[in-house]
């Protein structure tokens, strides 16, 4: 008798207090999130993770940083479960791998500036000279070449110095005389302004110029684990009504990965805050992905990119779902709803 109430008591415990017991959703097992570069790119990222909306979501996130292309290599490998990429780099990588999926775009642009020597004062004046990139073919490789189009220039016009880091790197080259212009993205290029370095031209000042990230996950991880996308997607849309709605707390979360001075911080801030650049309904749109197939600077690459279907590696299902769930509505508020029919008539399909 006293067995059997020991073991209905038992069965009673489990009930009360073993997560995931009796249907209640289960803890996910811990994942790493790569974030590529230090900058507002990957401020979502860090607000989602310092304002616990990964653990509200039952998810056990790692943050790790890692210069392309180390994150599509963690991807790709399983080590790491997503990435945030720009949507030209992914676009490229899916075309090579049909296993690597965007699932929704959360950042439009970075404030990203073409830095010269202080004594180029026109893109044009960057003929015969020395550009630095991370590495051939990357995102300041391609937005390089949009504004030296701009100016009547092309990629053959400019001699490119692969330095293989990130913008620390490009700006170390920079400053020492290496090379005599690179990208830059904000704060970095701030403080080289005050120097007396030029700015020759910015993307965020051109609305033709799509610049937008992406997050790119492979098809295994999310057969496996078919929530996972879903989590990510809401835990990030909590992350940036957080930076819209809680200027001190996304300042402070931003400093946490890349300790710069409060004050620039606060001014990338309020730019990114300005324009939304943070996309509260994160469709992949049909105007970017043209664009990126319209301004293809390897030939080889381009032929080959502009055969490839890419809406089997574009989803924008999710972020369809979503909509028709309600979330954003309930997370924004009503107004949220011209936003969301607009978006989804853009969305890529």
């Amino acid at each position: 008798m006293i067995s059997r109430l020991r073991f209905i008591l038992l069965i009673a415990l489990t009930v009360f207090i073993v997560p995931g017991a009796w249907g209640e959703p289960q803890q996910m097992p811990k994942i790493t999130l790569n974030y590529p570069t230090r900058t507002g790119q990957s401020w979502v990222l860090y607000i989602a993770k310092e304002g616990g909306y990964y653990q509200k979501y039952g998810l056990d996130a790692n943050i790790v940083f890692g210069v392309s292309p180390t994150g599509i290599a963690m991807v790709i490998s399983g080590e790491a479960a997503m990435t945030v990429y720009t949507l030209e780099q992914s676009m490229q990588a899916s075309s090579k791998d049909g296993s690597l999926v965007s699932v929704g775009s959360l950042f439009k642009k970075s404030l990203f500036a073409l830095m010269a020597t202080k004594d180029i004062t026109t893109v044009r004046g960057l003929k015969g000279k020395r550009v630095a990139v991370s590495q051939i073919g990357d995102a300041p490789y391609n937005y390089t070449i949009g504004l030296l189009n701009k100016a009547g220039l092309g990629q053959r016009d400019v001699q490119w110095v692969p330095v293989g880091t990130d913008v620390s790197g490009r700006a170390a080259a920079l400053v020492g005389s290496r090379v005599d212009a690179t990208m830059l993205t904000a704060p970095v290029y701030f403080k080289l302004e005050q120097e007396g370095y030029k700015n020759l031209g910015n993307i965020s000042d051109y609305d033709d110029i799509y610049a937008p990230s992406v997050y790119l996950m492979k098809k295994g991880t999310i057969a496996a684990n078919p929530k996972l996308p879903e989590l990510l997607i809401k835990a990030h849309a909590e992350a940036i009504k957080r930076f819209y709605d809680d200027k001190a707390f996304a300042i402070k979360a931003y400093r946490v990965y890349d300790p710069q001075d409060p004050a620039e911080v606060e001014k990338i801030y309020d730019h990114y805050a300005r324009v939304s650049t943070y996309e509260r309904v994160p469709y992949v749109t049909a105007p970017a992905v043209q664009y990126i197939l319209d301004h293809l600077s390897d030939p080889q690459s381009a032929a080959q990119m502009r055969k490839f279907d890419f809406r089997s590696v574009i989803d924008n299902g999710i972020v369809d779902r979503l909509v028709k769930e309600g979330f954003f509505e309930k997370l924004f508020g009503p107004g949220i709803k011209a936003e969301q029919e607009r978006k989804a008539k853009l969305a890529f399909r």
